[in-house]
């Protein structure tokens, strides 16, 4: 194991910066918090207003600021800002409002962040590799600052979310990864670091806009990219060798094949790939405790059949396989949708994560196909007649009146995870998805959305978001110092999830923990995790009271520590 952070609040931080150094550093300062000594010894009399505040009192006043501005992006720039200023306050509010922060720090409002990221780009935070900087990576990385590294989030911006090519706006999304894993499972902003590999963008209305920050070209593919995420992956490596590294927002066509290709040399995963998975298997898991269907009985339908819904349907399988069921029995199970139809045998462009999922044609000779002589949705929820219906296309309203309907009329409680993010693109809104299903259905969506109306009584929208998973998963593999990110480490954190859910003792309640309880959902999603990649071999063996130690040591709650002076 190496050496962590301790949680040890009572002991005095020595620090050098003094006066204007010390308050514009955003891991150090304190605003109006410095102690009366501290503004003594660190020269600070002056510069701050006299009065002597708690960090309680800090945050109830930067709360009624949010909470005055009048648009959820403002809220989101507000609290960019204050990270940028305070991160100890930054967190202190998120940990402490978690329900009310999460859709304004990351999903949905963290897509329109990305989309104005020139605009409100204020202060440096995190890294931006550029093409034209592709010989100076080890040189960039060696900055002292980024001694302490051990989680990475990266993008390289081509696919955030479901709004396509943002260029270097996509920092955005490592940035409010990483804001979760310390607000949900505690690891130090010291440890995490956001990457984008600039590598252009063909989006013209970045190339075009006097404001875009990003590379002014368009994007470097092929072999030239290869070599130059090579090139960022041989330096991270070498940097730090034991770094947990979280690929993000890479277009279908790099997802799969970038973890692929580095899974064995790092430890890394895909969270749109694996993460999606883990948390669909984990909801799915809870509504069996209310429809009463078995896994093994499933019949799973999966609009959106790139690197999430491959990712999704692959461990949803792995699942159904450990239940009992043989995988060719399990493969029958599901149904992928793609820009095409259903992957049927013989199609074209069939990638190798789609082969295992594609469908016999005798198996469906008799289905209508549209004008194009594909099989669409709608045939696949009438013929199949799917207990499940997840949605990963980043089409809004792909869930139509039409479909929802036809789904309901099949299955006693269909199963229906619009996961598409943002909020706008969602496959469908879960208030017609209710009333489509007569109020029998058991919804989970990508996105934050309000409770439904249903019958006199509000009923309350699972978000179905891996927010729910990564903090837990990174947090697992440094308490561990796993030195490799397996699957079934995945497969447990879906599982501790569902374990978690509140159907497992009551099947009225709502399918996931509330959102206020993240922080212990990721300790015990952590726990699992270093566990299994104890039984993986992929970490060293430890008896549970050390595993506990390490993870209690590694959990930082955003306090101030006493300071003093450092000698010189």
């Amino acid at each position: 194991m190496s050496e962590v952070v301790a949680s040890d609040w009572e002991t005095p931080l020595k620090v050098r910066l003094t006066g204007y150094d010390l308050v514009t550093k955003p891991m150090l300062n304190k605003g109006l918090a410095f102690s009366q000594q501290e503004r003594d010894i660190f020269r600070l009399n002056g510069m701050l207003p006299p009065h002597v505040a708690t960090i309680d009192e800090q945050a109830e006043r930067r709360l009624r600021v949010l909470r005055s501005y009048s648009t959820d992006f403002e809220r989101y720039a507000f609290l960019r800002d204050l990270q940028d200023t305070n991160e100890t306050l930054f967190y202190a509010v998120l940990v402490r409002h978690i329900e009310e922060l999460l859709p304004l720090v990351y999903t949905p409002t963290v897509g329109e962040g990305c989309q104005h990221f020139s605009e409100i780009y204020r202060k440096p935070r995190g890294v931006f590799i550029s093409y034209p900087n592709k010989d100076r990576i080890r040189e960039i990385l060696a900055d002292p600052r980024f001694d302490s590294v051990r989680v990475i989030v990266v993008s390289d911006g081509e696919r955030i979310l479901g709004l396509g090519d943002l260029g270097a706006g996509g920092m955005g999304i490592p940035i409010g990864k990483l804001s979760l894993y310390t607000g949900c499972a505690g690891i130090h902003p010291d440890l995490t670091l956001p990457v984008l590999l600039d590598v252009g963008t063909n989006n013209r209305e970045r190339l075009t806009n006097p404001l875009y920050i990003g590379w002014r070209h368009e994007r470097v593919v092929g072999s030239e990219y290869d070599a130059f995420v090579e090139e960022f992956i041989s330096a991270v490596i070498e940097r730090w060798p034991d770094v947990l590294l979280q690929w993000e927002d890479f277009a279908g066509s790099n997802a799969g094949r970038l973890l692929a290709k580095y899974r064995d040399r790092l430890c890394t995963f895909n969270d749109d790939i694996q993460g999606t998975a883990a948390i669909a298997a984990g909801t799915l898991l809870a509504a069996v405790n209310v429809t009463g269907v078995k896994l093994t009985e499933q019949r799973i339908a999966v609009l959106g059949a790139g690197s999430a819904g491959c990712g999704i349907s692959s461990l949803l399988l792995r699942a159904m396989v450990d239940a009992g069921l043989t995988e060719e029995e399990a493969r029958r199970a599901f149904y992928l949708v793609d820009r095409n139809g259903l992957l049927v045998e013989g199609m074209e462009g069939i990638t190798p994560a789609q082969m295992p999922f594609v469908q016999k044609h005798d198996a469906v000779a008799d289905w209508l196909v549209d004008e194009s002589g594909h099989i669409g949705l709608l045939e696949v929820v009438r013929n199949a007649k799917p207990t499940v219906l997840i949605g990963v296309s980043g089409q809004t309203g792909a869930f139509s009146e039409q479909v929802v309907r036809a789904m309901a009329e099949g299955v006693a409680h269909p199963v229906i995870f619009p996961l598409s993010n943002p909020t706008s693109r969602s496959e469908a809104v879960p208030q017609q998805i209710m009333e489509w299903t007569g109020g029998r259905a058991l919804i989970g969506t990508g996105s934050p959305f309000p409770p439904v109306q249903w019958q006199g009584k509000q009923i309350p929208v699972d978000q179905t978001n891996n927010s729910y998973i990564f903090p837990g998963v990174g947090l697992g593999v440094l308490a561990a110092n796993a030195k490799r990110v397996t699957d079934a480490m995945f497969m447990v954190a879906g599982k501790v999830v569902a374990s978690m859910s509140p159907t497992v003792t009551d099947r009225k309640a709502r399918l996931l923990p509330p959102v206020d309880q993240l922080r212990a959902v990721s300790l015990a999603v952590a726990k699992a995790v270093a566990i299994q990649a104890q039984a993986d071999g992929v970490a060293e063996a430890c008896d549970e009271a050390t595993l506990d130690r390490w993870l209690k040591s590694l959990v930082w709650e955003p306090k101030y520590r006493p300071y003093e002076l450092a000698k010189a």
